[in-house]
């Protein structure tokens, strides 16, 4: 078959995608109802009102153990004047719950009474009717409105219907979405061994990732095994679902451009193209038909961009079919951490980490790429970036979207710039020690996070400067960015660095003198890095002229992306820690151990979180982790360095 690439010709802006989508597919007589017990109902959405039958209570009840008693028979009672009342003719013994007695309308509380003996009572002041009485219809009366339709059933609801007399409801059938994942390099996950897997290979977990938002979205799912790129037999898949009982069909993969992206074809085919293309990002791709009067979407395949589009489009459209509003995101003032380019013309999506430095709440981008799953699960919010703007400026003040509780943000302790395999052990022991303290790291390198500081965006920094006038580490990086900032300086770990090669160290790499060799080629770590300011000064006594070396400019921001890169082959060589190579089976020649710390501010440093932070690193548990991953020194973790 001839391949034929798709063409964004008419992309629509996410509003007017919303405006076709809805009027296109009106919700009224989508769904079917159907009857349920009240008690399997909860979360389920009413398709008609419901009426109480029983009033609750059904009796007038006394609220109070006591005596009940007619009101008028008390009037006149005082201290100085009590009243005698006959038991079992004036005044009634009750407990709380108990029906009152005939002729009764008041409960006199039985501290309130003195007992004069097993037939006489006196009380020393008036009861007035209905006192501490649960009068009947109180809460519920018979053929009231207790739930309109449309209405979403909660745990609470339960206790009103069961009250008034509703044993069963009717509700809405939960609309059932039909996913068909598709995709020739796609892997059954539940039927493949991470061993086995070949380059160009993907574990399929989009359609996994939707059946979860389906139904946290009040629909149900029928996941397909995935099919091939194969335009017959998607033809037929999606022939299929539409004739059947689904509401609603998502293909997962093939709505891009590509040759063999074949969902807009077989929609053409099948029925109409409603949208191709959304001015979104992530999400852009996402498709929008209808076949026998159905919504068909052909999801994009990237993670993210799957996510955002099912957020956008078919969530809101499910929430529409059951008659739900679309619960909107708390949000909150936030301001980034750095200046934000984005495209004109799109509305960007942008994952970011936050947490509350002094009076503000500071965002941290998170990567923005559309197959990056961990930038959405890290996130604590969105920034919504408009597409009649260029970008978020550094100082200026945006609104997130949050996707975590406000109290995570809150307790969050901000950590910025040299990135440490240890960071990861800190945040996971800190968690465990169930404080409800939570650390969010970002790695930009040791400048940067001296940078950070300065700004009064962040906590923490994470470094490792060299200076190689005296050989110690920050003291005078300090002195020369943080001049006006007093600070303590606290040891994190030693740590082993060196060059990450393959296994076996094919190119015979043995120092960085081998780096200036044409057969060589380096995977960086970005300027302002300390493992940048190591290998600059290394090449420097050295004589060599970093231009003489193949890939000096290609960048990556961790040790582990430096150990990614060497392992896939994008590069031989690359300077980096130990416990990087080691975890991913890699060979190490050392170069040197260095000296890696924390800066803390003093404002910050006797705080109730920085203070835990410091007893986590100081906690010999902490050291045994650290002490495992190889190639780290804890002799002097959690000593304060100097104060400066």
């Amino acid at each position: 078959m001839k391949s034929i690439r798709n063409v964004y010709l008419k992309m629509k802006t996410l509003e007017e995608a919303r405006e076709i989508l809805f009027d296109s597919f009106p919700p009224a007589g989508i769904l079917s109802h159907e009857t349920l017990p009240v008690p399997e109902a909860v979360g389920r959405v009413l398709s008609k009102p419901v009426t109480a039958k029983l009033c609750s209570p059904n009796y007038h009840a006394a609220a109070m153990d006591g005596m009940a008693v007619k009101a008028a028979s008390t009037y006149g009672a005082s201290e100085s004047s009590p009243i005698e009342l006959a038991v079992g003719k004036d005044a009634f013994p009750v407990n709380t719950g108990h029906v009152l007695p005939e002729n009764t309308d008041a409960v006199i509380m039985i501290e309130h009474v003195l007992e004069l003996d097993d037939s006489r009572i006196q009380i020393e002041a008036p009861a007035f009717p209905w006192q501490y009485v649960r009068k009947m219809g109180e809460d519920i009366v018979a053929t009231e409105l207790l739930f309109p339709q449309n209405h979403i059933i909660s745990p609470y609801c339960v206790g009103a219907l069961l009250s008034g007399g509703i044993f069963e409801i009717s509700v809405y059938e939960k609309p059932k979405v039909v996913i068909l994942p598709t995709g020739s390099e796609l892997v059954n996950w539940k039927k493949s061994k991470i061993a086995d897997l070949r380059p160009g290979q993907i574990l399929e977990t989009n359609s996994y990732v939707l059946s979860a938002l389906i139904e946290s979205s009040g629909g149900r799912f029928e996941r397909h095994e995935t099919l091939p790129d194969n335009l017959q037999t998607l033809t037929e898949a999606i022939y299929n679902a539409v004739t059947g009982d689904a509401h609603i069909v998502l293909t997962v993969g093939g709505s891009s451009a590509g040759s063999e992206d074949y969902t807009k074809a077989v929609i053409e085919d099948l029925g109409e193209v409603l949208v191709h293309g959304v001015t979104i990002m992530p999400g852009k791709p996402v498709l929008i038909g209808r076949i026998n009067d159905k919504p068909v979407f052909g999801m994009p395949g990237y993670p993210v961009s799957n996510i955002v589009a099912f957020e956008q489009l078919v969530g809101p459209l499910l929430c529409r079919f059951l008659g739900k509003a679309v619960e909107k995101r708390r949000t909150l003032t936030v301001q980034p951490t750095r200046k934000i380019p984005s495209k004109l013309g799109v509305e960007e999506f942008l994952r970011v980490k936050l947490g509350k430095v002094k009076d503000r709440i500071v965002a941290i981008p998170l990567p923005r790429g559309a197959g990056s799953i961990t930038s959405i699960t890290e996130a604590d919010g969105i920034i919504r970036i408009p597409n009649h703007v260029e970008g978020v400026n550094e100082n200026e003040t945006v609104t997130a979207e949050l996707l975590k509780p406000l109290t995570t943000i809150q307790n969050t302790i901000v950590i910025v710039g040299s990135h440490d395999n240890t960071l990861d052990i800190l945040a996971d022991q800190i968690r465990g020690n169930q404080a409800g303290i939570h650390i969010s790291s970002s790695h930009v390198g040791s400048v940067g996070g001296l940078m950070a500081l300065k700004r009064g965006m962040c906590h923490v920094a994470g470094s490792h400067l060299l200076d190689t006038e005296d050989g110690t580490y920050n003291i005078s990086y300090i002195k020369r960015f943080l001049p006006d900032i007093r600070v303590k300086l606290v040891n994190l770990v030693f740590r082993d660095q060196g060059l990450i090669v393959l296994p076996e160290n094919p190119k015979k790499i043995t120092g960085i003198e081998d780096l200036a060799r044409e057969d060589v080629r380096l995977i960086n770590r970005q300027t302002g890095s300390g493992t940048r300011i190591l290998l600059d000064y290394r090449l420097e006594k050295l004589g060599m002229n970093p231009e003489s070396i193949n890939g000096y400019d290609s960048e990556e921001f961790t040790h582990m992306s430096v150990a990614v890169a060497v392992l896939g082959g994008a590069a031989d060589v690359g300077l980096g820690i130990y416990a990087a190579a080691k975890a991913l089976n890699l060979d190490f020649i050392p170069v040197v151990t260095e000296q890696y710390d924390l800066i803390i501010p003093e404002e910050f440093f006797d705080s109730e979180n920085i203070q835990i932070l410091m007893e986590t690193i100081r906690s010999e548990d902490f050291k045994q982790r650290v002490q495992a991953l190889g190639g780290y020194g804890t002799e002097k973790t959690g000593e304060i360095i100097c104060s400066a």
